[in-house]
């Protein structure tokens, strides 16, 4: 099938851009025909976040979004940074807050219902939107550009052959491809590798954010309510905190995030989740409510530092797939639609001189004059400066945030990537985590039951190993099995064979499409590869 625009992952970044292309066309009385592929069941189904939204973007997108209905419901009311030690919460007073944790004028939401929301003003607009069909490979014309890409193969074994349910994949090609996939996109990753577009960059880092969604006590319940913290249960040396939003409808979003350029092999960010909750500060909110939804997704949070090359012949990166999340505010979504916005306007203004399959270098000059570039330089200290420990980081952060407003004259560095700094096992000990309680604290596999997780079972694994020995020669040996810990889904475990020997058992069907195996593992054997369409979590409203 042909298309001036192909665009791959219906997150914010993939239908902003769709959005925008048939905007200018309906501006300009021109005809371009755009299709979106989503690999989850429908749109909204893979989409996690915390979030707290900043409407900049959406606002110049859809400038009447409030009219339309857009799902922004609840206003932020309050904003709270709390440093944990393991019985005490310190408060900071918010007039030392810096900005990037002042929240006036956001909005706490379900990013999957924005998502929702998004998808049907793109198809009122003319974007055909395909769900539940996956881009697994990307498609080359013979001068090396980006001709499209190939959606995967349906009704595929486990032995690699057609079963009685076999669909053959289709070809979708375009002038223009655009990859919004989310952080560590699997063709994007492809694309990088192929074209150098980390030539120069920094290593991306990546945090891995765990999520539930908790129907509270009405009395225990205020709307616009956010809460920050730092610390407990971290130790001082390893990156990561937790965020807890009350949305509308006497519900909260809790969760936690975990930097994976943490060097102990035995932690495990899904059991220092569960953890926090028990803090007395935390779990006052949550006693006599129920847990209804569950999940987890890396975030890119490398910054402007870590961001590759935009462009390459024949398409671009957009969003999370590039790395636009502003870590130090926490938000992705506003830069994701804003990304999005300045790939159309590049790829539009290229159709229109009959251009094809070239670069569209105005997206990346676009982006350096955009007040996206600016709030990324300003937070361009964040990262690297937290990941120095809590103490000293807090501490840089505060010269960094406050003193210089982001504008220091100097800028720090990632030196290595994520999976480089787990350290053997023999330098740490175990760390002994507490029995779950099934009221507040709950284990891997009742969670992954509540984000609707489900595969085809006898379809072909998609996490792949390069080496089949690497796992228990490597991994086991000198890590102590690093994948049964780092996974919040309960994938990996070492069993035992018939002769008695280790043997890693993937259980492919719990996978919630995260990513953090594919960052993290210390050899990087284990690769990530689409799945069969439709197949992963479904979240209702995260």
């Amino acid at each position: 099938m042909e298309y001036d625009v192909v665009i791959v992952g219906g997150g914010p970044a993939g239908l902003s851009a769709a959005i925008r292309l048939k905007q200018l066309a309906a501006e300009q009385g021109k005809e371009v025909s755009v299709c979106l592929l989503e690999k989850g069941g429908e749109l909204g189904a893979h989409i996690l976040s915390g979030a707290v939204m900043d409407p900049k973007a959406l606002t110049e997108l859809i400038p009447d979004w409030k009219e339309r209905g857009a799902p922004l419901h609840t206003e932020v009311t309050e904003d709270r940074f709390l440093f944990l030690s393991e019985t005490k919460a310190y408060k900071t007073p918010n007039w030392l807050l810096p900005k990037c944790f002042q929240n006036h004028g956001n909005y706490v939401i379900s990013l999957a219902n924005v998502v929702r929301w998004l998808g049907q003003q793109a198809e009122a607009l003319g974007v055909e939107i395909f769900p539940g069909f996956t881009a697994a490979e990307v498609l080359y014309n013979d001068n090396g550009s980006v001709k499209g890409i190939a959606t995967g193969n349906m009704g595929v074994t486990r032995e690699g052959e057609a079963g009685p349910n076999f669909q053959l994949g289709m070809e979708l090609h375009a002038k223009y491809t655009l990859f919004a996939e989310g952080a560590r996109g699997h063709l994007g990753k492809q694309l990088m590798t192929k074209f150098d577009l980390n030539k120069g960059k920094d290593p991306q880092t990546y945090g891995i954010g765990i999520k539930e969604l908790w129907e509270i006590d009405p009395a225990k319940h205020q709307p616009g309510l956010v809460i920050h913290t730092a610390g407990w249960p971290l130790d001082n040396d390893t990156y990561g905190g937790s965020f807890l939003y009350h949305l509308e409808n006497n519900q909260v979003a809790v969760g936690y995030v975990v930097g994976l350029g943490y060097e102990n092999p035995y932690l495990s960010p899904y059991e220092e989740f569960q953890r926090y909750k028990t803090h007395p500060e935390i779990r006052q909110f949550f006693e006599g409510g129920k847990r209804i939804a569950y999940g987890a997704r890396a975030i890119a949070a490398g910054g402007l530092q870590s961001l590759p090359k935009l462009t390459f012949p024949g398409g671009a990166l957009i969003g999370c797939d590039a790395g636009f999340l502003n870590a130090s505010r926490i938000k992705g979504s506003h830069a994701a639609i804003k990304s999005g916005m300045m790939a159309a306007d590049a790829v539009f203004g290229a159709l229109g001189q009959e251009r094809a399959y070239d670069e569209v270098t105005d997206y990346s000059k676009a982006f350096e004059a955009s007040w996206l570039h600016e709030e990324l330089h300003v937070a361009r200290n964040f990262k690297p400066s937290m990941s120095k420990g809590l103490v000293l980081g807090t501490l840089l952060v505060g010269i960094d945030q406050v003193l210089f407003g982001g504008k220091a004259p100097w800028t720090f560095r990632h030196s290595k990537a994520d999976h480089e700094y787990l350290r053997p096992a023999s330098d740490f000990a175990p760390i002994q985590y507490p029995k779950p309680d099934g009221k507040l604290t709950f284990d891997r596999l009742s969670s992954v039951f509540i984000s609707n997780t489900n595969h085809e079972e006898d379809q072909p694994i998609h996490l792949t190993l390069r080496n089949a020995d690497v796992p228990v020669n490597v991994n086991l040996a000198k890590y102590a099995g690093p994948e049964t810990r780092y996974c919040p889904a309960g994938v990996y475990e070492f069993t035992k064979t018939d002769e008695g020997q280790n043997k890693l058992q993937i259980n492919a069907q719990n996978c919630v499409h995260c990513k953090t195996c594919d960052i993290k593992d210390p050899t990087q054997n284990i690769v990530w590869i689409t799945p069969e369409g439709g197949g992963g979590p479904n979240y209702p409203n995260m």
